[in-house]
């Protein structure tokens, strides 16, 4: 399989309408304000999409629109993780039949599974599908450690193409890189303020919430530093870390939907129990968005 996840691909929110239900012409206007701004692909129905708070209904009326409206201009990558094997096959599946590019499949959740159990659920699900399959690890929200040992071994399987790392833990990166990441698999950065660290130690991009926001500035990082223009890169990422600190300010994911209402995209509603970032929080992002260039 010679796919390759490389770039800068947004972790894409989904944008929602007052009553919690998918706003379609939002989501819509999302992938084109993206795609616009230089992205290398869209990675839809993740963590920062609520996948965890989405039916499987949803799921698939997210994926339908991102891949018409995308219109095959950039890869379309669509989250698929779920706690049983059988339930993540399912979306698998439902993602080829719709017409993504790849899937990025979280680690289950809830459960702990040990290592073998693990391997075995990302064997089976490659085996279940023609699509490039992304490993995801993101062990603060899952509870769940993809160690590079398994990561190394499912390497081998031929559509599996890479690991979004989203632990924050630069060593496990590297540990990633220099166990697993070959001409077939790549590394890619799933904390906003290590995409630069990540390709310097020989990643492939990043999976990046900000870039919803600023996708010109995340796309930069990585135009400079394949550019070879290092300075430039490394500024690039020290310009966006105020915005990937400010996730803090509210509960995750409301700061970057609040972020986008802020630009008139979408609302910045999140599925309840998720309530709106407080006023004196909201200033504070409207001010760090000035200062990106972003209103």
């Amino acid at each position: 399989m010679d796919f390759k996840p490389h770039g800068i691909m947004p972790a894409m929110v989904t944008p929602l309408t007052d009553d919690e239900k998918i706003d379609e012409p939002a989501l819509r206007r999302l992938v084109n304000h993206l795609i616009a701004g230089g992205i290398h692909g869209l990675f839809a129905v993740g963590t920062q999409g609520e996948a965890y708070a989405l039916t499987f209904e949803e799921k698939q009326r997210v994926t339908e629109i991102v891949v018409e409206e995308t219109r095959r201009r950039v890869p379309v990558y669509i989250g698929t993780g779920a706690i049983t094997t059988r339930e993540t096959i399912a979306l698998t599946q439902m993602a080829e039949r719709i017409g993504a590019d790849a899937v990025s499949v979280l680690t289950p959740y809830f459960i702990a599974p040990n290592a073998e159990e693990v391997y075995a659920h990302y064997a089976a699900i490659a085996r279940a599908t023609r699509l490039p399959v992304l490993l995801y690890t993101n062990p603060a929200r899952t509870g769940v450690h993809l160690s590079p040992d398994v990561a190394a071994r499912l390497a081998q399987i031929e559509n599996i193409v890479g690991v979004k790392d989203s632990s924050g833990d630069l060593t496990l990166t590297t540990e990633f890189i220099r166990r697993a990441a070959s001409a077939k698999f790549h590394v890619l950065a799933g904390r906003d303020t290590l995409i630069f660290a990540t390709l310097v130690s020989g990643g492939s991009g990043s999976i990046a919430a900000t870039a919803n926001v600023v996708p010109q500035l995340v796309a930069e990082i990585y135009t400079a530093f394949v550019a070879g223009d290092l300075a430039r890169a490394r500024q690039a990422q020290a310009r966006l870390a105020p915005l990937r600190i400010a996730f803090d300010l509210g509960t995750f994911p409301v700061v970057i939907k609040e972020a986008l209402a802020f630009m008139g995209i979408c609302s910045g509603r999140a599925k309840a129990p998720v309530k709106p970032m407080v006023d004196a929080r909201r200033a504070e992002l409207k001010l760090i968005l000035q200062n990106l260039g972003a209103l």
